[in-house]
């Protein structure tokens, strides 16, 4: 039947479509099949007939324009017949494609159908087939085209590849339609990087130029030109390669619209980040990616999303942390200064090159061994002023706020003892600008448990930093004191008496003759004050301030709804006084004791912790020096729940 259809084209898509369903209802009949297309070889010619030509006159269609009509057809019916083939039967459907008159249409189904390895195995068969083709058919640049996308995926024989890239590129240079040429260019470029160095991927980047810069073509072909530098890169893994590649960087100039060139600046830092294994200060790989990276930077605006700007941050900051000059400190910091400088509008860089100064600054002191000379001294004084000036420009109120401690520690480390104060008055200044709700991933959140952890990291700190011989004793405490307590609060909120509970803590390591650590080369108020009297004396009027408001904040809680928080609270100043108060003394002691029954009072404290708390208090009492606690245990009774 499909023999009786007069026209070829509507002949072709009748057998592709018996091709089709014989596959699915009789895959075993597959010599049918076969026949089929042997039959179909035969009416070929009748597409070059008379008959056909005159019609293609009478609707005013081209042969090139006619002719791919049945490309997607005979590529069907090539490939099931293809389908686990043995290599006896490609090779005599092979040889009766070659024996056809204007075969170049069959031959690019062929190329289109076949295993790869079958065609890559005889490729210079193949380009004799392709040169012998008429032009004025089916155009040869579609044929060597189909032929480069085989070579992608299979080798040629090695001996034949310089000849096989020379010959399809003579065809190829010659296309004067830039489209046409850009079309076949892209597929070839990968065979290119695959078998050849830098010099024939130059070579071809260098043509490539050269085609598509009249007129401003490129601006046509955006996704080919895409395409050809994601297959540069995937080859070239070694940087410093492939920005001695004469014509890479001219190439990236004629993606000029902005969102291709930064789509492509994406793609190229997203290859050096997964590559890259080793550091590197090579001025060629860092002028070049510092390029890329600004082009990427200057593309935020006021309309960019967050999750493209945190994209962009996180290659950014993947190339920074790949930048090492070594033990040359001071060209490191140079790069950092010029970073900054280039990629101010994206705040997850600025925090990036804040920690790697910190980091440096600590590297330094690990080669001078903490015995810093007047040189790395100043370089050191260099760095903790580069993050201090730095912070500030900073949105993110908690990010500035545990920099600054993190570089105050890093400046106390150093010896740097006025730049760590200046860097904790500024985080204290800055508590007060703490908002009540903030953002975190796109939701508003309370800020008070934030808060809470950062003074707590900060009290930490504190404990080893050594008073300013012109501020008094403690001023740091008092002053973030001061903060703590002129701070507007939530009203159902418990966060300021576990803030005050942790001041005491703090407090009473402070109190000791020996601090439980130290900073090496630091003298803290342990090695300053020596115990002095008259220091206690300041430290236990603050002890007792804070303890006053502890219990004044208690007393406000007996109401109904608030009773359950009451008791929560006053079981954890117990608990306090008991790790870190001397129950020796009376008022302490007491204290404790009264603490101890508000805990319990209305029945609102959980039974199981009041007994283990009890049986801790009874074990500890038989450590030596500690018999005091025997008398307190007694004084402590258990109310059962009636």
């Amino acid at each position: 039947m499909v023999r009786g259809i007069g026209d070829p084209l509507v002949s072709v898509y009748a057998r592709a479509y018996l091709c089709r369903v014989g596959m699915e209802v009789a895959p075993h009949l597959k010599e049918s099949l076969d026949k089929n297309f042997f039959d179909f070889l035969l009416t070929f010619k009748q597409i070059h007939g008379d008959t056909v030509q005159n019609q293609l006159v009478l609707q005013g269609v081209e042969l090139p324009s006619y002719l791919p009509l049945y490309s997607p057809a005979m590529d069907w019916i090539f490939q099931c017949i293809s389908y686990h083939a043995p290599e006896a039967l490609l090779t005599e459907m092979m040889e009766r494609c070659k024996k056809l008159a204007n075969n170049a249409l069959l031959l690019n189904s062929v190329m289109s159908a076949f295993r790869a390895e079958f065609i890559a195995t005889r490729s210079m068969d193949f380009i004799g087939m392709i040169k012998e083709c008429d032009e004025s058919g089916f155009p040869k640049h579609l044929l060597f085209r189909s032929l480069g996308l085989n070579l992608a995926l299979a080798n040629p024989p090695e001996s034949d590849r310089l000849q096989i890239l020379n010959e399809a590129w003579k065809v190829i240079t010659k296309l004067k339609n830039p489209q046409d040429y850009i079309n076949c260019a892209e597929v070839w470029v990968e065979y290119t990087c695959k078998h050849f160095t830098k010099r024939e991927v130059n070579t071809v980047l260098a043509d490539v130029i050269k085609h598509m810069t009249p007129d401003r073509a490129f601006e046509d072909s955006y996704p080919q030109l895409q395409s050809i530098i994601k297959k540069v890169i995937a080859h070239f893994h070694d940087f410093s390669v492939l920005f001695s590649v004469e014509k890479f960087l001219p190439f990236l100039d004629m993606f000029q619209k902005e969102s291709v060139r930064v789509e492509v600046c994406k793609c190229i830092m997203e290859v050096f980040i997964k590559h890259q294994q080793e550091p590197t200060k090579d001025p060629v790989i860092l002028n070049a990616l510092l390029h890329i990276c600004k082009t990427m930077h200057d593309s935020v605006n006021a309309l960019t999303l967050e999750d493209e700007k945190r994209m962009l941050a996180y290659l950014i900051n993947g190339f920074i942390k790949m930048v090492s000059f070594g033990r040359d400190f001071e060209q490191q910091l140079s790069f950092y200064v010029e970073a900054r400088s280039m990629f101010c509008n994206l705040e997850p860089v600025l925090v990036q090159l804040i920690h790697s100064v910190n980091r440096l600054a600590m590297e330094t002191r690990k080669v001078m061994k903490g015995n810093h000379s007047r040189k790395t001294a100043a370089f050191v004084r260099a760095c903790v002023a580069y993050c201090f000036i730095t912070i500030p420009s900073l949105v993110g109120i908690f990010t500035r706020l545990n920099l600054y401690l993190h570089s105050g520690q890093v400046a106390l480390a150093n010896q740097c003892l006025s730049q760590a104060d200046a860097f904790f008055k500024a985080a204290i200044s800055l508590v007060p600008e703490v908002p009540k709700m903030i953002n975190i991933d796109g939701k508003m959140r309370p800020s008070e448990s934030f808060l809470l952890e950062f003074l707590c990291n900060f009290f930490s700190t504190l404990l080893i930093v050594p008073d300013h011989p012109e501020h008094g004793v403690l001023f740091l405490v008092r002053e973030l004191l001061n903060v703590i307590q002129d701070y507007t609060w939530e009203d159902n909120s418990d966060e300021k008496i576990r803030i005050y509970t942790c001041v005491l803590h703090l407090l009473s390591a402070m109190s000791q003759e020996t601090y439980l650590y130290h900073v090496d080369k630091v003298d803290s108020n342990d090695s300053l004050y020596g115990g002095d009297s008259k220091f206690l004396a300041e430290n236990n009027k603050l002890c007792e301030t804070v303890m006053a408001q502890i219990l004044e904040h208690l007393k406000t809680l007996a109401k109904d709804e608030a009773l359950k928080r009451q008791s929560s609270l006053g079981l954890s100043f117990f608990n306090s006084i008991l790790a870190h108060g001397d129950l020796r003394s009376n008022r302490l002691n007491q204290l404790s004791v009264n603490l101890w029954h508000l805990a319990q009072r209305h029945g609102c404290a959980d039974t199981r912790t009041m007994v283990k708390t009890l049986e801790y208090i009874k074990k500890r009492s038989k450590h030596p020096d500690m018999g005091h606690l025997t008398e307190l245990a007694l004084r402590l009774p258990l109310q059962t729940r009636t």
